[in-house]
């Protein structure tokens, strides 16, 4: 029997995730029933998306807590904060989403709530924590540590033994270099490639990548 799951998040990741879905339940028949979408109060533009309707917000959720949930938003400060509201406000369980043509090896570890999209390589004794975005096309090497609400944008390549702290951003097509480590809540611009570690709260741009701006401690929270 699917198991019912809605999908938090209704713009262009959304409907991506949607697709995922879709694709799992093509090679696994009734794995996943998808009810429609859930979104932040004020961001419902539509009453569907590609035929599955827009639900509600997080009050749908406390109606519904045998619905599974996977939160499609892109940004990795609004997933912490969606995923904190849902576990204490609802409890509803986390949805682990793995595209069939997603590559994973032995003795990778994938925390709930991650989702990983058609096209990803990922090789073997890798740790990807909770709430994770490993979108098409990326490569992940051996040995390298995701922590939680960590983002691959789109063809990004990890080198082994990378380790990238609690809500790093990385962006579409940049390049990480064995042993790096970029701190917690850090972005990397587009097309960068990493060379040496990085502090936290930094963004980070060019090849080499050069930090162009500096955060306080804590900015993800606000």
């Amino acid at each position: 029997m699917p198991k019912p799951i809605v999908i938090y998040g209704a713009g262009g990741f959304g409907r991506e995730v949607l697709q995922i879905v879709r694709d799992i339940n093509r090679l696994t028949p009734e794995t996943w029933d998808v009810l429609g979408f859930i979104v932040d109060a004020g961001y419902a533009t539509h009453i569907s998306v590609q035929g599955l309707p827009v639900l509600g917000d997080i009050e749908w959720l406390q109606q519904n807590k045998n619905v599974s949930v996977v939160i499609a938003v892109a940004s990795a400060s609004a997933r912490r904060n969606i995923s904190a509201r849902i576990t204490s406000i609802c409890g509803n369980s986390f949805a682990t989403i793995i595209h069939p043509r997603a590559w994973l090896g032995d003795d990778v570890q994938v925390g709930c709530g991650t989702i990983i999209c058609a096209g990803a390589l990922i090789t073997t004794d890798i740790k990807i924590g909770e709430h994770v975005q490993i979108n098409i096309g990326s490569t992940i090497g051996h040995d390298a540590v995701l922590h939680d609400f960590v983002t691959l944008n789109p063809s990004v390549n990890i080198s082994g033994n990378v380790r990238l702290c609690q809500g790093v951003e990385v962006g579409t097509g940049s390049i990480i270099i064995p042993y790096a480590h970029v701190g917690s809540w850090s972005i990397i611009g587009a097309g960068s490639t990493v060379i040496k570690p990085l502090n936290g709260n930094v963004t980070a741009v060019g090849t080499p990548a050069r930090v162009i701006k500096v955060r306080p401690s804590g900015w993800h929270e606000e």
